[in-house]
Protein backbone atom coordinates (compact mmCIF):
# COMPACT_ATOMS: atom_id res chain seq x y z
CA UNK A 1 0.00 0.00 0.00
CA UNK A 2 1.31 3.37 -1.14
CA UNK A 3 2.26 6.20 1.70
CA UNK A 4 -0.66 8.19 0.44
CA UNK A 5 -3.30 5.97 0.11
CA UNK A 6 -2.67 4.64 3.79
CA UNK A 7 -2.80 8.36 4.55
CA UNK A 8 -6.30 9.02 2.92
CA UNK A 9 -7.42 6.04 4.66
CA UNK A 10 -6.08 7.18 7.73
CA UNK A 11 -7.70 10.06 7.54
CA UNK A 12 -11.24 8.83 6.36
CA UNK A 13 -11.51 6.67 9.44
CA UNK A 14 -10.46 9.06 11.50
CA UNK A 15 -13.09 11.23 10.60
CA UNK A 16 -15.69 8.29 10.56
CA UNK A 17 -14.94 8.01 13.92
CA UNK A 18 -15.13 12.04 14.83
CA UNK A 19 -18.57 11.69 13.04
CA UNK A 20 -19.95 8.43 15.42
CA UNK A 21 -18.56 10.50 18.45
CA UNK A 22 -20.78 13.52 16.75
CA UNK A 23 -24.04 10.80 16.61
CA UNK A 24 -23.47 9.82 20.13
CA UNK A 25 -23.25 13.08 21.29
CA UNK A 26 -25.87 14.40 19.85
CA UNK A 27 -28.15 11.43 20.66
CA UNK A 28 -27.61 12.56 24.72
CA UNK A 29 -28.00 15.96 24.20
CA UNK A 30 -31.83 15.10 22.70
CA UNK A 31 -32.20 12.87 25.98
CA UNK A 32 -32.41 15.45 28.64
CA UNK A 33 -33.53 12.19 31.21
CA UNK A 34 -30.07 10.19 30.54
CA UNK A 35 -29.67 7.90 28.28
CA UNK A 36 -27.52 4.27 28.52
CA UNK A 37 -25.28 2.92 26.37
CA UNK A 38 -27.35 -0.08 25.91
CA UNK A 39 -29.87 2.71 23.84
CA UNK A 40 -27.50 4.41 22.44
CA UNK A 41 -26.77 1.41 20.98
CA UNK A 42 -30.20 0.53 19.60
CA UNK A 43 -30.65 4.60 18.83
CA UNK A 44 -27.68 5.21 16.34
CA UNK A 45 -27.31 1.50 15.01
CA UNK A 46 -22.95 1.37 16.58
CA UNK A 47 -21.76 -1.56 17.93
CA UNK A 48 -22.39 -2.07 21.95
CA UNK A 49 -18.33 -2.28 21.54
CA UNK A 50 -18.21 0.94 19.51
CA UNK A 51 -20.51 3.20 21.79
CA UNK A 52 -18.85 2.17 25.11
CA UNK A 53 -14.91 2.90 23.36
CA UNK A 54 -16.65 6.77 22.34
CA UNK A 55 -18.65 6.81 26.04
CA UNK A 56 -15.17 5.69 27.60
CA UNK A 57 -13.61 9.33 25.35
CA UNK A 58 -16.26 11.40 26.04
CA UNK A 59 -16.19 11.03 29.54
CA UNK A 60 -12.86 11.19 29.57
CA UNK A 61 -12.94 14.74 27.64
CA UNK A 62 -15.60 16.22 30.57
CA UNK A 63 -18.49 16.45 27.81
CA UNK A 64 -20.80 13.80 29.45
CA UNK A 65 -21.34 12.84 33.08
CA UNK A 66 -22.78 9.50 34.51
CA UNK A 67 -25.83 9.90 36.10
CA UNK A 68 -29.00 8.34 37.81
CA UNK A 69 -29.10 4.27 37.71
CA UNK A 70 -31.93 3.28 36.22
CA UNK A 71 -33.53 -0.13 37.27
CA UNK A 72 -34.64 -2.86 34.43
CA UNK A 73 -36.76 -5.92 34.70
CA UNK A 74 -33.94 -8.22 34.84
CA UNK A 75 -30.35 -7.67 34.90
CA UNK A 76 -28.10 -4.45 36.78
CA UNK A 77 -29.80 -1.27 36.74
CA UNK A 78 -28.08 1.02 33.53
CA UNK A 79 -26.10 3.98 34.31
CA UNK A 80 -27.75 6.67 32.50
CA UNK A 81 -25.64 9.42 30.46
CA UNK A 82 -26.49 13.29 30.68
CA UNK A 83 -24.44 16.26 29.11
CA UNK A 84 -21.97 17.83 31.47
CA UNK A 85 -23.27 21.57 31.66
CA UNK A 86 -19.79 22.74 32.74
CA UNK A 87 -18.03 20.42 29.91
CA UNK A 88 -18.05 23.78 26.57
CA UNK A 89 -19.29 27.03 26.95
CA UNK A 90 -19.76 29.50 24.19
CA UNK A 91 -20.43 32.99 23.66
CA UNK A 92 -22.46 34.81 21.62
CA UNK A 93 -23.15 38.64 20.41
CA UNK A 94 -26.13 40.33 18.97
CA UNK A 95 -25.76 43.52 16.76
CA UNK A 96 -28.30 45.23 15.86
CA UNK A 97 -28.17 48.87 15.36
CA UNK A 98 -30.65 49.67 18.40
CA UNK A 99 -28.83 47.10 21.06
CA UNK A 100 -25.64 44.83 21.42
CA UNK A 101 -26.99 42.06 23.39
CA UNK A 102 -24.30 39.32 25.14
CA UNK A 103 -24.50 36.08 26.51
CA UNK A 104 -22.52 33.21 27.29
CA UNK A 105 -24.06 29.49 27.43
CA UNK A 106 -22.78 26.26 28.79
CA UNK A 107 -23.18 22.84 27.02
CA UNK A 108 -26.92 22.62 27.58
CA UNK A 109 -27.89 26.07 26.59
CA UNK A 110 -28.52 27.19 29.96
CA UNK A 111 -27.70 30.78 30.17
CA UNK A 112 -25.29 31.99 32.30
CA UNK A 113 -24.26 35.77 32.19
CA UNK A 114 -25.83 38.36 30.13
CA UNK A 115 -25.68 42.04 28.93
CA UNK A 116 -27.05 44.51 26.28
CA UNK A 117 -25.77 48.08 25.75
CA UNK A 118 -27.15 50.34 23.39
CA UNK A 119 -25.64 50.89 19.92
CA UNK A 120 -24.36 54.41 19.39
CA UNK A 121 -26.11 56.69 16.96
CA UNK A 122 -23.35 56.38 14.65
CA UNK A 123 -21.67 53.30 15.85
CA UNK A 124 -17.94 53.51 14.35
CA UNK A 125 -17.04 50.05 13.05
CA UNK A 126 -13.44 50.36 14.83
CA UNK A 127 -14.78 51.54 18.19
CA UNK A 128 -17.98 49.66 18.52
CA UNK A 129 -15.17 46.81 17.90
CA UNK A 130 -13.26 47.56 20.57
CA UNK A 131 -16.39 47.68 22.84
CA UNK A 132 -17.96 44.50 21.68
CA UNK A 133 -14.49 42.89 22.80
CA UNK A 134 -14.44 44.84 25.83
CA UNK A 135 -17.64 43.67 26.92
CA UNK A 136 -16.72 40.09 25.60
CA UNK A 137 -13.94 39.88 28.12
CA UNK A 138 -15.87 40.98 31.15
CA UNK A 139 -18.67 38.32 30.97
CA UNK A 140 -15.70 36.08 30.80
CA UNK A 141 -14.51 37.55 34.18
CA UNK A 142 -18.14 37.72 35.71
CA UNK A 143 -19.04 34.12 35.25
CA UNK A 144 -15.41 32.80 36.04
CA UNK A 145 -15.43 30.24 33.16
CA UNK A 146 -12.20 28.60 32.29
CA UNK A 147 -11.39 30.10 29.04
CA UNK A 148 -9.79 26.81 27.73
CA UNK A 149 -13.69 25.62 27.53
CA UNK A 150 -14.93 28.31 25.22
CA UNK A 151 -15.25 27.01 22.27
CA UNK A 152 -15.91 30.25 20.52
CA UNK A 153 -17.74 33.02 19.87
CA UNK A 154 -20.95 33.33 17.78
CA UNK A 155 -21.68 36.83 16.29
CA UNK A 156 -25.11 37.61 14.40
CA UNK A 157 -25.73 40.33 12.85
CA UNK A 158 -27.88 42.35 9.95
CA UNK A 159 -27.67 40.59 6.75
CA UNK A 160 -26.27 41.00 3.82
CA UNK A 161 -23.17 39.18 4.75
CA UNK A 162 -20.21 37.44 3.77
CA UNK A 163 -19.91 34.21 5.78
CA UNK A 164 -16.85 32.62 4.05
CA UNK A 165 -15.08 35.96 4.46
CA UNK A 166 -16.88 36.74 7.90
CA UNK A 167 -17.87 40.43 6.76
CA UNK A 168 -20.63 42.34 7.27
CA UNK A 169 -20.92 43.64 3.56
CA UNK A 170 -23.41 46.82 3.53
CA UNK A 171 -26.43 46.07 6.45
CA UNK A 172 -28.65 49.22 5.18
CA UNK A 173 -29.57 50.20 8.88
CA UNK A 174 -25.57 50.32 9.68
CA UNK A 175 -24.40 53.06 8.17
CA UNK A 176 -20.95 53.40 7.47
CA UNK A 177 -20.44 49.34 8.18
CA UNK A 178 -19.58 48.43 4.73
CA UNK A 179 -17.35 45.38 4.24
CA UNK A 180 -16.30 45.63 7.53
CA UNK A 181 -14.25 42.30 9.03
CA UNK A 182 -16.10 41.65 11.76
CA UNK A 183 -15.03 38.15 12.56
CA UNK A 184 -11.63 38.33 11.78
CA UNK A 185 -11.06 41.80 13.65
CA UNK A 186 -13.20 40.30 17.18
CA UNK A 187 -11.09 36.66 16.31
CA UNK A 188 -7.57 37.96 16.44
CA UNK A 189 -8.35 40.49 19.80
CA UNK A 190 -9.81 37.37 21.68
CA UNK A 191 -7.38 35.06 20.53
CA UNK A 192 -11.07 32.28 20.13
CA UNK A 193 -12.60 30.74 17.27
CA UNK A 194 -15.20 33.55 15.95
CA UNK A 195 -18.11 32.56 13.48
CA UNK A 196 -20.18 35.19 11.49
CA UNK A 197 -24.16 34.18 10.69
CA UNK A 198 -27.11 36.36 9.83
CA UNK A 199 -29.44 37.77 13.14
CA UNK A 200 -32.43 35.86 11.86
CA UNK A 201 -30.02 32.77 11.20
CA UNK A 202 -29.41 32.78 14.74
CA UNK A 203 -32.52 33.65 16.33
CA UNK A 204 -34.01 30.44 14.36
CA UNK A 205 -31.13 28.51 15.54
CA UNK A 206 -31.92 29.44 19.02
CA UNK A 207 -35.79 28.19 19.09
CA UNK A 208 -34.76 25.15 17.10
CA UNK A 209 -31.93 24.31 19.81
CA UNK A 210 -34.61 24.99 22.93
CA UNK A 211 -36.72 21.96 21.68
CA UNK A 212 -38.35 23.91 18.33
CA UNK A 213 -37.53 22.21 15.65
CA UNK A 214 -40.25 21.01 12.80
CA UNK A 215 -41.16 24.06 10.18
CA UNK A 216 -41.27 27.48 10.95
CA UNK A 217 -40.70 30.96 10.44
CA UNK A 218 -38.73 32.91 12.93
CA UNK A 219 -40.13 36.72 12.49
CA UNK A 220 -37.13 39.00 13.28
CA UNK A 221 -38.78 42.39 14.80
CA UNK A 222 -35.88 45.10 15.24
CA UNK A 223 -34.55 47.96 13.54
CA UNK A 224 -35.37 45.91 10.31
CA UNK A 225 -37.39 42.76 9.51
CA UNK A 226 -36.45 39.50 8.58
CA UNK A 227 -37.50 35.82 8.67
CA UNK A 228 -35.65 32.47 9.96
CA UNK A 229 -36.50 29.83 8.40
CA UNK A 230 -36.31 25.97 10.19
CA UNK A 231 -37.26 23.64 7.51
CA UNK A 232 -37.78 19.90 8.87
CA UNK A 233 -35.40 20.33 12.12
CA UNK A 234 -32.62 22.16 10.01
CA UNK A 235 -32.03 25.67 9.56
CA UNK A 236 -32.60 26.79 5.95
CA UNK A 237 -29.76 29.65 4.80
CA UNK A 238 -29.96 29.89 1.42
CA UNK A 239 -27.01 29.53 -0.73
CA UNK A 240 -25.06 33.21 -0.12
CA UNK A 241 -26.29 32.07 3.92
CA UNK A 242 -29.12 35.58 3.49
CA UNK A 243 -31.84 33.78 3.08
CA UNK A 244 -34.97 36.08 5.06
CA UNK A 245 -34.46 39.62 2.81
CA UNK A 246 -37.72 40.05 3.58
CA UNK A 247 -38.13 43.90 3.41
CA UNK A 248 -39.32 44.33 0.04
CA UNK A 249 -42.62 42.04 0.61
CA UNK A 250 -45.12 44.40 -0.62
CA UNK A 251 -47.96 43.34 1.31
CA UNK A 252 -50.65 46.68 0.96
CA UNK A 253 -51.82 48.60 -1.90
CA UNK A 254 -51.94 51.80 -0.22
CA UNK A 255 -48.91 51.91 2.74
CA UNK A 256 -45.91 54.14 2.85
CA UNK A 257 -43.32 54.51 -0.70
CA UNK A 258 -40.24 52.73 -0.13
CA UNK A 259 -36.83 53.63 -1.01
CA UNK A 260 -36.64 50.26 -3.64
CA UNK A 261 -39.24 52.38 -5.48
CA UNK A 262 -42.67 50.17 -4.60
CA UNK A 263 -45.40 50.93 -2.43
CA UNK A 264 -46.64 49.22 0.65
CA UNK A 265 -43.63 46.89 1.72
CA UNK A 266 -43.45 45.30 4.05
CA UNK A 267 -40.05 46.26 6.15
CA UNK A 268 -40.97 49.74 5.06
CA UNK A 269 -43.92 49.86 7.28
CA UNK A 270 -42.67 48.17 10.46
CA UNK A 271 -39.39 50.18 10.54
CA UNK A 272 -39.45 52.00 13.78
CA UNK A 273 -38.60 55.46 12.16
CA UNK A 274 -41.49 55.15 9.97
CA UNK A 275 -43.99 54.12 12.40
CA UNK A 276 -42.52 57.29 14.30
CA UNK A 277 -42.91 60.00 11.40
CA UNK A 278 -46.55 58.12 10.69
CA UNK A 279 -47.79 59.02 14.50
CA UNK A 280 -46.44 62.18 14.38
CA UNK A 281 -48.22 62.26 10.54
CA UNK A 282 -51.06 61.70 12.14
CA UNK A 283 -51.25 63.15 15.89
CA UNK A 284 -50.80 60.29 17.47
CA UNK A 285 -47.46 61.71 19.31
CA UNK A 286 -46.98 65.50 20.63
CA UNK A 287 -44.09 65.50 21.22
CA UNK A 288 -41.19 66.43 17.95
CA UNK A 289 -38.71 63.71 17.22
CA UNK A 290 -35.52 64.06 15.18
CA UNK A 291 -36.03 61.24 12.77
CA UNK A 292 -32.06 60.69 11.82
CA UNK A 293 -31.59 60.57 15.90
CA UNK A 294 -32.17 57.01 16.76
CA UNK A 295 -32.50 57.08 20.33
CA UNK A 296 -35.20 59.26 20.64
CA UNK A 297 -36.97 57.16 17.58
CA UNK A 298 -36.57 54.51 19.80
CA UNK A 299 -38.10 56.35 23.11
CA UNK A 300 -40.73 57.61 20.26
CA UNK A 301 -41.84 54.01 19.36
CA UNK A 302 -42.51 53.11 23.01
CA UNK A 303 -44.38 56.02 23.53
CA UNK A 304 -46.32 55.52 20.35
CA UNK A 305 -47.24 51.99 21.96
CA UNK A 306 -48.33 53.24 25.27
CA UNK A 307 -50.54 55.96 23.46
CA UNK A 308 -51.90 53.38 21.78
CA UNK A 309 -52.47 50.58 24.73
CA UNK A 310 -54.51 53.95 26.18
CA UNK A 311 -57.08 53.53 23.87
CA UNK A 312 -55.32 56.90 21.65
CA UNK A 313 -57.19 56.45 18.41
CA UNK A 314 -54.48 57.67 16.14
CA UNK A 315 -52.13 55.69 17.65
CA UNK A 316 -54.16 52.33 17.26
CA UNK A 317 -54.57 53.32 13.61
CA UNK A 318 -50.70 53.00 13.48
CA UNK A 319 -50.29 49.84 15.04
CA UNK A 320 -52.98 47.92 13.61
CA UNK A 321 -51.61 48.97 9.59
CA UNK A 322 -48.48 47.84 11.37
CA UNK A 323 -50.18 44.53 12.40
CA UNK A 324 -52.00 44.11 9.41
CA UNK A 325 -49.05 44.10 7.02
CA UNK A 326 -46.54 41.74 9.19
CA UNK A 327 -49.61 39.41 9.39
CA UNK A 328 -49.67 39.92 5.80
CA UNK A 329 -46.28 38.81 4.82
CA UNK A 330 -46.27 35.91 7.77
CA UNK A 331 -49.21 34.44 5.85
CA UNK A 332 -47.47 34.75 2.25
CA UNK A 333 -44.37 32.64 3.38
CA UNK A 334 -45.92 30.24 5.69
CA UNK A 335 -48.46 29.24 2.24
CA UNK A 336 -45.23 29.32 0.03
CA UNK A 337 -43.01 26.77 2.18
CA UNK A 338 -45.73 25.28 3.83
CA UNK A 339 -44.97 25.95 7.31
CA UNK A 340 -46.94 25.27 9.99
CA UNK A 341 -45.84 27.60 12.97
CA UNK A 342 -44.67 31.15 13.46
CA UNK A 343 -42.35 32.75 15.97
CA UNK A 344 -41.96 36.06 16.80
CA UNK A 345 -39.18 37.67 18.74
CA UNK A 346 -35.91 40.31 18.20
CA UNK A 347 -35.65 43.42 20.11
CA UNK A 348 -38.42 45.54 19.48
CA UNK A 349 -40.93 42.15 20.27
CA UNK A 350 -41.47 43.27 23.46
CA UNK A 351 -43.04 46.61 22.54
CA UNK A 352 -45.10 45.68 19.90
CA UNK A 353 -46.18 42.02 21.15
CA UNK A 354 -48.99 43.85 22.97
CA UNK A 355 -51.05 44.29 19.13
CA UNK A 356 -50.32 40.71 17.81
CA UNK A 357 -53.37 39.72 19.95
CA UNK A 358 -55.18 36.19 19.75
CA UNK A 359 -58.10 38.10 17.52
CA UNK A 360 -55.54 39.43 14.84
CA UNK A 361 -54.11 35.97 15.26
CA UNK A 362 -57.76 34.43 14.40
CA UNK A 363 -57.64 36.65 11.21
CA UNK A 364 -54.78 34.95 9.98
CA UNK A 365 -56.25 31.40 10.75
CA UNK A 366 -59.07 32.04 8.56
CA UNK A 367 -57.65 33.27 5.88
CA UNK A 368 -55.11 30.62 5.73
CA UNK A 369 -55.56 28.38 3.16
CA UNK A 370 -54.17 24.73 4.96
CA UNK A 371 -55.69 25.81 8.45
CA UNK A 372 -58.21 22.73 7.38
CA UNK A 373 -55.10 20.63 6.50
CA UNK A 374 -52.67 21.70 9.26
CA UNK A 375 -53.59 24.20 11.69
CA UNK A 376 -51.07 26.81 12.20
CA UNK A 377 -49.86 27.87 15.92
CA UNK A 378 -48.25 31.30 16.62
CA UNK A 379 -46.26 32.71 19.76
CA UNK A 380 -43.78 34.86 21.37
CA UNK A 381 -40.23 33.41 21.44
CA UNK A 382 -39.83 31.23 24.70
CA UNK A 383 -36.07 33.18 24.73
CA UNK A 384 -36.99 36.38 25.11
CA UNK A 385 -34.78 39.77 24.21
CA UNK A 386 -31.65 37.87 23.86
CA UNK A 387 -32.58 35.43 21.12
CA UNK A 388 -30.21 36.93 19.25
CA UNK A 389 -27.43 36.55 21.12
CA UNK A 390 -28.78 33.44 22.56
CA UNK A 391 -29.21 31.90 18.61
CA UNK A 392 -25.36 33.36 18.00
CA UNK A 393 -23.76 31.02 20.86
CA UNK A 394 -25.97 28.44 19.56
CA UNK A 395 -24.45 27.79 16.63
CA UNK A 396 -20.92 27.78 18.06
CA UNK A 397 -22.46 24.75 19.73
CA UNK A 398 -23.76 23.38 16.98
CA UNK A 399 -20.24 22.58 15.42
CA UNK A 400 -20.08 19.92 18.46
CA UNK A 401 -22.87 18.60 17.75
CA UNK A 402 -23.23 18.74 13.89
CA UNK A 403 -23.84 15.58 12.40
CA UNK A 404 -23.44 17.15 8.44
CA UNK A 405 -22.26 14.33 6.34
CA UNK A 406 -20.98 17.09 3.83
CA UNK A 407 -18.43 17.29 6.88
CA UNK A 408 -17.69 13.58 6.69
CA UNK A 409 -17.23 13.68 2.96
CA UNK A 410 -15.28 16.80 2.47
CA UNK A 411 -11.62 16.55 1.55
Amino acid sequence: MSSSVATRRAASQGRIADFNQTVILNAIRRSPDGVSRVELAAATGLSAQAVTNIVRQLLASGLIAEGRRAPIARGKPRTMLNLNPDGQYAIGVHLDPAVITYVILNLVGETLAHASRPTPADPDPELTTREIVAQIEELITETGVSRGKIVGVGMAAPGPIDVDRGVLVDPPNLSGWQSVPLRDAVRDAVDLPVLLDKDVTAAASAEKWQGGGGNFLFFYLGTGVGAGLVLNDEVFRGKTHNSGQIGNMIVSNDGLPCSCGYTGCLGEGSHPRRLVQHGLAVGALDDDVDLDDRLQVEAALVQLADNALTGRAEAIGVMDEMVRGILKGCEDITLLLDLDRIVFGGPHWRTLSPFFTEERFSELYRRHALQSIQPITVSGTRIGEDVGAVGAASLVLDHTFSTNPAVLLAG
